[in-house]
């Protein structure tokens, strides 16, 4: 696939809010084109306490941005602010990971918002 084309159908932009991670999705992510979301998404990238990814925007996710999605809920909260799309609501749905993720009804709640720790 052209790398051009495939970049050109998603967008993702990020700011930081204090130690809170803000990423703006829009489009379609799938393997050819997750390289911006990885990025965004780091795990590892210090001083980052919480992830509020704004979905309003997706009109497409596979099984790869959502793996990118989800590896830093593994020990810290990910948050889905706006109104989640019904495609992406339902692939959360039938995959289990809409457990992994607290939703807000804007960034700005979810910059805020309190999120209790994980069970288990």
């Amino acid at each position: 696939m052209d790398t051009q084309y495939a970049e050109a159908r998603s967008r993702v932009e990020t700011r930081s809010e204090g130690d809170v991670r803000i990423v703006v999705m829009a489009g379609e992510f799938d393997m050819d084109n997750v390289a911006d979301l990885r990025t965004a998404m780091d795990p590892g990238a210090p001083g980052i306490a919480r992830f509020v990814l704004d979905v309003a925007g997706v009109t497409f996710v596979d099984s790869t941005a959502l793996s990118i999605m989800l590896q830093p809920a593994m020990d810290r909260p990910v948050i889905l602010a706006g109104t989640v799309p019904g495609r992406l609501a339902r692939l959360l749905e039938i995959t289990g990971a809409d457990l992994a993720f607290a939703t807000a009804s804007s960034v700005a709640e979810g910059i805020v918002m309190i999120v209790p720790p994980r069970q288990g």
